[in-house]
């Protein structure tokens, strides 16, 4: 069997010893009487990408490839485990059975919570479970069985199992020793040697003054668990106001169920050290996020150390080799909602180390305009809570027939409250805007040039848009606007903003003149 031996004797120790010195004092009889009951909770921690890693798709892949990597799997989760054992008296053995077989052993955390004396001093994880290959190994140098299919006849074997490998059962019978395909073939074999595992185990060597039946707590980190949030938006006709509902999609592969268990989300940076690339095990730095209302249809949510701990107040069941949809808050409504056309002709192009003095750099072009919807996150706006990073997806209702229509998706960064939440939902496709450049000097006796541009916005909407242009100063930062046509709002200190407002199929121009000096 194989078995690996750990040297986490330490941490296990650590545990029993912060254990001993929280009962040596007063507090003891208020620690026993706080006890924990018996049961899991599960804390999940996640690093998945929003935008390209769908746990729905991942399981698919996996079961189509017939691979089980859960080191792809974006996240890890922490387990607690209380249950009752049975305890040597002095020095023994214990089997603590029912692990997730992802476990991480190093992380392990034992806390014998009716005898804080209690030590650990040794641990092995055991993970050799049966299956077949694993039982013809038991068997090499025993005798067995085989009936081997031959024509249409049934052909029966006896002897001793030298070898079974490469689809090749080596046997040595009284007639000598025969190959015999292992496909197709039906094996019998005789009685199972110990020492087999159906389940990953974990074997401590404790010291024990009392021994019997002790309450243990059991904490420790495994791989294969991920979690991602969903958001979904009802607009108005009049994109003025919003409903929100929002899912954590959750993911389990870690080899292990947690029926009837507490669940908890963390939000935050949590920091995990990365191995180097190419050993087994690698994982990522995980990027937490969560969100909740205190509600008991979604999470309830405190501020914990510097992140944020999410706790749904309810028991749940979390099965092995699912994904499930878990209500982050319950569905809000009515909050106020801005949409806004926007075009911008120059963006991407970064400030400039020096002055561009090319009379030919420029940007030119015909294009639509990006709809943008945002919100703010605030309680007076029905708000005012953390949002996770996720996709969210935005609908709008037909009138015709009163279903719901898909107007387009983004992505959001994690939003503190009373932060603003913005989505590029696609782009308009009535509104059309042109800029053109009209006139270019420079002098570069006088270190000076200047560049007028002329943007036209044409609305074939059937009613007036409100249309947004930024403009991008690219050229230099010493710049001063001259002979603009419309008044402009100065963003940063290189992007301005024009507002038209573009009646029903009609257009708006924008001129303005910019002077660089250096």
């Amino acid at each position: 069997m194989l078995s690996i031996s750990l040297v986490s004797s330490a941490l296990l120790a650590t545990a029993s010893l912060l254990a001993t010195t929280l009962d040596a004092g007063p507090a003891s009889t208020a620690l026993a009487s706080e006890k924990p009951s018996a049961g899991t909770s599960l804390t999940v921690y996640s690093s998945a990408d929003p935008s390209g890693f769908d746990p729905q798709q991942f399981v698919q892949q996996q079961r189509m490839s017939g691979m089980d990597n859960v080191w792809g799997v974006p996240g890890f989760g922490v387990v607690k485990d209380v249950r009752k054992l049975a305890l040597p008296k002095g020095t023994g053995d214990l089997a603590f059975t029912d692990v997730a077989a992802w476990i991480d052993p190093t992380t392990v955390s034992f806390v014998d919570l009716d005898d804080a004396k209690t030590m650990v001093l040794e641990q092995n994880f055991q993970f050799d479970l049966v299956s077949p290959s694993k039982l013809m190994e038991r068997y090499l140098g025993r005798e067995i069985s085989l009936a081997v299919t031959m024509g249409e006849g049934v052909s029966n074997l006896t002897g001793t199992l030298l070898s079974a490998n490469q689809g090749q059962i080596v046997l040595k019978t009284a007639e000598g020793v025969k190959i015999v395909p292992m496909s197709g073939a039906q094996v019998q074999l005789g009685d199972l040697p110990g020492g087999l595992l159906t389940k990953p185990t974990l074997v401590w060597k404790v010291a024990s003054e009392s021994g019997g039946e002790h309450l243990v707590r059991t904490t420790y980190q495994t791989a294969g668990m991920t979690w991602r949030a969903d958001y979904n938006i009802v607009l108005d006709d009049a994109d003025r106001s919003g409903a929100i509902t929002a899912w954590v999609t959750l993911m389990n592969l870690s080899g292990a169920s947690y029926p009837n268990t507490e669940l908890k989300l963390v939000a935050g940076e949590v920091n995990k050290v990365q191995p180097k690339p190419g050993y087994a095990g690698v994982r990522r730095g995980m990027a937490v996020e969560a969100m909740a209302m205190a509600d008991a249809a979604g999470f309830v949510e405190k501020e914990f150390s510097d992140f944020h701990l999410y706790t749904l107040p309810r028991r749940t069941d979390v099965m092995q080799n699912s994904t499930q949809q878990i209500a982050l808050f319950p569905p809000v409504s009515g909050f106020k909602v801005k949409r806004e056309l926007v075009f911008d002709f120059a963006g991407g192009i970064g400030a400039p180390g020096a002055p561009i003095l090319d009379r030919d750099f420029g940007v030119a072009s015909k294009q639509s305009p990006s709809i943008l919807v945002s919100f703010e996150n605030k309680k007076d706006n029905s708000l005012g809570m953390p949002l996770p990073a996720g996709k969210i997806r935005v609908y709008k209702e037909d009138a015709a027939d009163g279903t719901l229509e898909f107007v387009g998706e983004d992505l959001i960064a994690h939003t503190p409250r009373n932060e603003t939440v913005k989505m590029r939902l696609g782009e308009a496709f009535d509104v059309v805007g042109e800029r053109t450049r009209t006139d270019f000097t420079i002098d570069n006796a006088a270190k000076r040039m200047t560049e007028t541009f002329r943007i036209e916005v044409r609305n074939q909407k059937s009613s007036a848009q409100k249309v947004r242009v930024l403009e991008r100063l690219y050229r230099w930062s010493n710049w001063k606007i001259e002979n603009q046509s419309t008044p402009f709002e100065k963003l940063d200190s290189g992007t301005i903003a024009f507002e038209l407002d573009v009646p029903s199929e009609g257009k708006k121009t924008v001129e303005y003149k910019v002077t660089y000096t250096w």
